[in-house]
């Protein structure tokens, strides 16, 4: 198979599993499954492990781009994620009412010597990561058999 253009991600079945999937970029290549409980291999991560590693990723990479460009001694930036389902009833600041919805949890950890106000800052910075953006505003998707 050849490699996509760059902005193209392909998903394929791998043939290995009965869900492992193979990703294929412009540079990359790598597994996606489902855990041996819900009836993969468990050969890469789940279709929610890597959602969350994109939200994670870019919000590392938007906090480390901003340190950089304005001098904040950040060291490092940890970020956990975590994805579960919740009771609409149960959310304060949700639209929508009733039934249940996804919510994602993420925790940050910056290291360095930084003050309160840096903190502060970085946290705000990290709601606007690109695919933080992508994920909380109106996402139109598009599908057509080729």
């Amino acid at each position: 198979m050849t490699q996509p253009e760059p902005g193209t991600v392909v998903v394929t079945d791998a043939g290995g599993g009965r869900y492992t999937q193979r990703i294929t970029t412009a540079a990359h290549e790598f597994a996606a499954d489902e855990p041996q409980a819900a009836g993969g291999d468990d050969a890469g991560p789940t279709p929610y492990d890597l959602l969350l590693a994109s939200l994670g990723s870019c919000t590392a990479m938007t906090l480390r781009m901003y340190a950089d460009r304005k001098g904040i001694p950040l060291v490092r930036t940890t970020v956990r994620l975590r994805h579960d389902r919740i009771h609409a009833r149960d959310c304060e600041r949700c639209e929508t009412e009733a039934g249940m919805l996804s919510r994602i949890t993420r925790e940050i950890s910056f290291e360095g010597d930084l003050d309160d106000e840096q903190r502060a800052r970085l946290l705000e910075i990290a709601d606007k990561c690109p695919v933080h953006r992508t994920l909380t505003h109106e996402i139109a998707i598009e599908t057509r058999v080729v």
